[in-house]
């Protein structure tokens, strides 16, 4: 590596077009040189699902990595670029055959970077056990040369994924060394006030969601209202006020552990953004 520490950003469920542009005014004022990001995109794509056209727009505002969860196949065209998508990875843990890769590896500052995604089961659609195919993943990395792992575990039970990474940090780091510097729970979008270093491992339980701020996470309340309060079908809509929260966590990592985890819970009045870039390139 060219310098001994990395900063990695990862950024809770990016929620509709409010998220978006949150993320993409954050980011456009990060020093991407030494700034590894990482970022859940499940619902990016109006609540749910990504289309190609979105991906693009994120990737090229700097997002180096991509997660999801168990919405990635709701925009129906994931399935002409996901083969093709090197740096968006899909839940490891669906049966042999699904399109797209439940790991991939980033070469970042003479690094090489993996990062895993998958799938809880508790209160969740049938998946596959993530805990043996995670752990014969990480292996494979790990002979592969992969210096730094990152996990997000898309889950909604609590003690689910707090007994995962305890397990995962057993199995995979050292007093000394560890090969997993990150397990970022994802799905609740709410954010945990639970960060911490285990093993050399940065860990949090929820990192939340990016996407308007007055809402039920990231719907509307009136259509979250009428379908939990009368058990009756209703179609969520997506919220579009323009204040929009950016959930996320900072993790500052060496050559042989994570060093520093802090998360953060920032207000950003989108109007405003879009008010600036007009007037930035002329419109």
């Amino acid at each position: 590596m060219e310098q001994d520490t990395l900063k990695l950003l990862f950024f809770g469920d990016i929620t509709g077009r409010q998220g978006r542009i949150a993320l993409k005014s954050f980011l456009a004022s990060v020093d991407k040189s030494n700034t590894f990001v990482i970022a859940n995109i499940e619902n990016a794509s109006h609540g749910f699902g990504l289309t190609k056209k979105n991906y693009n727009d994120l990737s090229e505002a700097g997002v180096n990595c991509f997660t999801s969860g168990n919405h990635i196949w709701d925009k129906k065209d994931v399935y002409e670029y996901i083969n093709d998508a090197k740096d968006l990875v899909r839940p490891i843990n669906y049966p042999i055959g699904t399109p797209g890769k439940g790991s991939q590896v980033f070469s970042f500052r003479g690094a090489k970077i993996g990062v895993i995604n998958a799938l809880g089961r508790v209160f969740m659609p049938p998946i596959d056990s993530p805990w043996q195919i995670v752990v014969e993943e990480i292996n494979k990395l790990k002979d592969e040369g992969v210096e730094h792992i990152f996990i997000d575990f898309h889950a909604e039970a609590t003690a689910e994924k707090i007994c995962f990474s305890k397990f995962l940090a057993s199995e995979f780091n050292t007093e000394s060394y560890s090969l997993i510097k990150g397990f970022f729970g994802t799905h609740t979008h709410v954010q945990t006030a639970d960060e911490q270093i285990i093993k050399g491992m940065a860990y949090i339980t929820d990192v939340g969601f990016c996407g308007t701020s007055d809402s039920v996470i990231g719907m509307e309340y009136s259509t979250s209202l009428k379908r939990l309060s009368t058990s009756l079908p209703e179609r969520y809509e997506i919220a579009e006020k323009g204040v929009a929260c950016l959930n996320g966590v900072e993790v500052l990592i060496d050559r042989a552990r994570a060093t520093q985890i802090k998360r953060f819970n920032i207000l950003i009045d989108n109007d405003i953004q879009e008010r600036k870039a007009d007037f930035d390139s002329g419109g």
